[in-house]
């Protein structure tokens, strides 16, 4: 797909992170950008930066995810783009015992949903969504209407401990890449998963530069945090490249997590 200034793209997440820079990145080339997110402060702020609108939306709620599409269509048309970064983590052990009483615990259910909810059904529900839309448009080079760009997770594949809810839910994204491209083949809509290693986004920032240094040392090399914009070089590559379709790429310095 080129990017231009007819080209409307939604970003979950968008308001900081990897959908921040996603989102600075498609604007550089003049598309309109959508940012749906729960903060409000910088959504609002980035939106203004970049020319384009903020949407206030819970992915796992039906009704804010209708209303945030419905927002962003009216101001800036149907997109082609969507790029999914919504997303949180835990790290809780499935069964454990309290180092002071020896009291042994087993993970509360409900968090584990928690995870599952934000990250897997979230992702599918904007994808589902989205991919409604772009069924209305009409087919650009190559019959192409649309491209959906998924954020999995190296824990998808090498998960740690604490990790079961987070790792599950990225797996469930990698696992439902190749459907989903399969569903959407005969309408032209690609769709592709990024699994990011560990990298520098506001999350992370907030450790102590001990942690970070330890961190990026266990990164074979480049032996540093990836980036948020290389991420988001990642995506535009997805997006633009059209023969990329139903793939799941890590971008991680060749890192295996371990276990720890």
């Amino acid at each position: 797909m080129q990017l231009n200034s007819q080209i409307t793209a939604v970003i979950t997440g968008g308001a900081s992170g990897l959908g921040a820079a996603t989102a600075r990145q498609l604007a550089s080339h003049g598309v309109k950008v959508a940012l749906f997110d729960l903060n409000e402060a910088q959504g609002e702020a980035l939106a203004q930066e970049l020319g384009g609108i903020f949407c206030k939306v819970d992915v796992t709620s039906e009704e804010q995810v209708d209303a945030g599409f419905a927002k962003a269509r009216a101001a800036l048309g149907q997109e082609r783009i969507l790029v999914n970064c919504a997303g949180t983590g835990n790290a809780i052990k499935t069964a454990s015992r309290d180092k002071a009483t020896g009291e042994i615990r087993s993970f509360p259910t409900a968090n584990f949903d928690r995870i599952i909810q934000i990250n897997l059904v979230g992702t599918f529900r904007c994808i589902a969504k989205s991919a409604a839309g772009m069924l209305t448009l009409e087919p650009q080079e190559d019959g192409e209407r649309g491209v959906i760009v998924n954020t999995a997770s190296v824990a998808a594949q090498d998960g740690q401990m604490g990790q079961a809810s987070y790792s599950a839910s990225k797996a469930g994204i990698v696992g439902m890449t190749l459907p989903i491209a399969r569903d959407l083949m005969g309408e032209g809509i690609r769709v592709n998963t990024i699994l990011p290693g560990i990298f520098n986004t506001p999350l992370l920032q907030a450790a102590p530069d001990n942690v970070k240094a330890a961190l990026a040392a266990t990164v074979p090399f480049p032996k540093r945090l990836g980036e948020p914009p290389e991420y988001a070089h990642l995506a535009e590559t997805l997006i633009t490249n059209r023969y990329l379709n139903g793939e799941c790429i890590r971008i991680d310095g060749a890192i295996r997590m371990a276990p720890r």
